[in-house]
């Protein structure tokens, strides 16, 4: 059942900055881009604020194309998902003061909140629980199988920090893809993990009927983070699932990364060629 309202519980639940916000988007390309957003809230029961302290593809991706998803979880591992449009954006106002009101901005040295951003909410699926009775031996069998799902080439695309993120058993990791109406959708995979630097794998024991929703050779984005908010944004083409050593398991050919994480964001594979500034 679809919700189109926030309820005050669910407001309070988002308040806090300490929590996984993650905002899904669609690039000029037409392919999904996610963004760690922890600064996502309710300003009211039908709109959401993001807080902007620096700027990355995403802030840019949801002014030109407003169709978004957004995932929440709280430290306690409450979870929402669900589809909110783009309307403007604000350089003051009472959601500005609020945030800029909060320790974590008002007392860093580098960043306050600069600009914030509006959205209406579309719906959401209301709150859920990590079905952590599955994710965990899904992560033991990925782990068993992984091995074995190598992608069989010797030209390495993650750096060796980001394909450890993916391996730590601690690690969150999300897939995006299309879904209808022209939103992404947001899947939890933490049990993904890389078989080597040019392929993630994973089983499909946790959210297992999202995830045959994917039809192989479509274009799919995978955010990783550590709970010290370290994380890497990967984009590959997802092969399907197969029988690997007695397990079903999907795989995701990498062909795109990128630095998520401030103040630098960027991509590193393929490789951007660094051109000189010439004018000023």
């Amino acid at each position: 059942m679809k919700n189109t309202t926030f309820n005050q519980e669910e407001i309070n639940a988002f308040a806090p900055c300490e929590k996984i916000g993650l905002i899904s988007c669609v690039n000029p390309a037409g392919l999904v881009h996610m963004a760690l957003i922890t600064s996502i809230m309710a300003s009211s029961s039908t709109q959401l604020t993001l807080g902007q302290f620096c700027t990355g593809l995403s802030k840019w991706y949801i002014q030109e194309n407003n169709k978004v998803s957004f995932l929440i979880m709280t430290l306690d591992k409450r979870l929402w998902r669900g589809r909110a449009r783009w309307t403007h954006k604000r350089f003051d106002g009472p959601e500005y003061e609020i945030y800029n009101d909060m320790p974590m901005f008002r007392y860093n040295t580098y960043f306050g909140i600069n600009t914030v951003h509006y959205l209406d909410l579309v719906d959401h699926g209301g709150e859920e629980s990590l079905p952590l009775g599955k994710i965990v031996p899904a992560a033991l069998m990925t782990m068993l199988a992984k091995g074995g799902a190598k992608s069989g080439s010797s030209d390495p695309i993650l750096k060796p920090f980001a394909e450890n993120l993916f391996n730590q058993l601690g690690s969150l990791k999300f897939l995006s893809t299309m879904g209808t109406e022209g939103y992404p959708v947001i899947i939890p995979i933490i049990q993904c993990q890389a078989s080597d630097s040019r392929r993630l794998v994973f089983s499909n024991l946790a959210y297992q009927k999202e995830l045959s929703m994917i039809q192989p050779g479509t274009s799919v984005t995978v955010f990783c983070t550590s709970m010290t908010m370290q994380n890497v944004l990967v984009r590959g083409t997802f092969n399907g699932f197969r029988r690997q050593r007695f397990l079903t398991i999907g795989s995701i050919d990498i062909d795109w990364v990128y630095n998520s994480m401030p103040p630098n964001h960027e991509q590193i594979y393929p490789k951007v060629e660094i051109k000189p500034i010439v004018s000023f």
